[in-house]
């Protein structure tokens, strides 16, 4: 969207280091000539309506037909000098999702907001679904083909990068990272991100991808959360039983049997979606194994 000022030179660079490729520029409502330019570097252009790159993301994945994908923002702020070295090492590797981790972004080239923001969101995904990446966020990938026709691209905003991640890691896919430097937007060139907003919405993602993904972990969570409640406001209850064989707090006790119950259905929720997720992660892997993959030789 918008990228009218760097738009041609991300084309014409990745049509140099990528000889014979063909570079798709998909439009996402640009109100400049983002997708004429693009046409006269030489990209095919599509147009996507829904605002959104994770929007676009699902159009392109559906439309475009591949062996092998290499994604990349419009922003020129990637290297396309680096787009080989992604694609030998997912063919080398026989990879799924080759992510180029941007090395010293968030030190020289990031708003205050947005490279404390990428810390902690990598430092969360880490801690709750494995440390396979170490940027999540980066616009610069390779992908095999099964990967492409097999990722649902539930999302609607930058917040695909997180599920494009998860999806990964559910399926154990084979995957990589290489780290590269990134490079600041050219003078009149403007970043669409916004921290709080896109920020609230990449954790609203992270804790909807963790009750989908991992749903016992998610509800087993409340569920200890209620019983360490529930046990510590009934222990002096217990304690004065023990001393008197009464109970005068029967409000107190009907809270804690009301939140133990309560405590115990979420438990059993999770459970029961647990094993509900493992067989769509099954389905989701038989899928990814009927698509037939054309990986060219390195």
């Amino acid at each position: 969207m918008d990228e009218a000022i760097t738009v041609a030179k991300v084309v014409k660079d990745f049509k140099k280091f990528l000889p014979g490729c063909t570079v798709y520029v998909y439009d996402n409502n640009s109100t400049d000539n983002t997708a004429e330019i693009a046409k006269k570097a030489g990209a095919v252009v599509g147009y996507e309506r829904r605002a959104g790159k994770g929007n676009v993301m699902r159009r392109m994945f559906s439309e475009i037909e591949a062996d092998i994908y290499v994604m990349v923002d419009g922003d020129d702020t990637y290297d396309a000098e680096q787009a080989p070295v992604l694609v030998e090492k997912l063919i080398s590797e026989s990879a799924d999702m080759v992510v180029a981790a941007r090395a010293e972004a968030s030190e020289k080239h990031e708003r205050a907001g947005h490279a404390l923001g990428n810390k902690m969101f990598n430092v969360l995904y880490n801690g709750l679904f494995g440390r396979e990446f170490s940027d999540i966020f980066s616009g610069y990938r390779a992908f095999s083909r099964r990967f492409v026709k097999s990722f649902p691209a539930v999302s609607s905003g930058f917040e695909i990068e997180t599920e494009l991640s998860v999806h990964a890691t559910q399926l154990r896919l084979p995957v990589a990272e290489i780290p590269f430097h990134y490079k600041d937007r050219p003078e009149g060139s403007e970043s669409k991100l916004s921290t709080v907003r896109d920020g609230l919405r990449i954790l609203k993602t992270i804790i909807i991808l963790l009750k989908e993904y991992k749903p016992l972990y998610f509800f087993g969570y409340f569920s200890i959360m209620g019983i360490v409640l529930a046990v510590s406001i009934a222990l002096p209850l217990l304690f004065e039983y023990a001393a008197t064989g009464l109970v005068t707090r029967l409000p107190t006790a009907l809270l804690c049997t009301g939140i133990m119950i309560v405590s115990s259905l979420v438990l059993t929720a999770g459970v029961i979606l647990d094993s509900l997720c493992r067989s769509r992660a099954e389905t989701k892997r038989m899928f990814y194994n009927l698509v037939q993959q054309r990986m060219p030789r390195s």
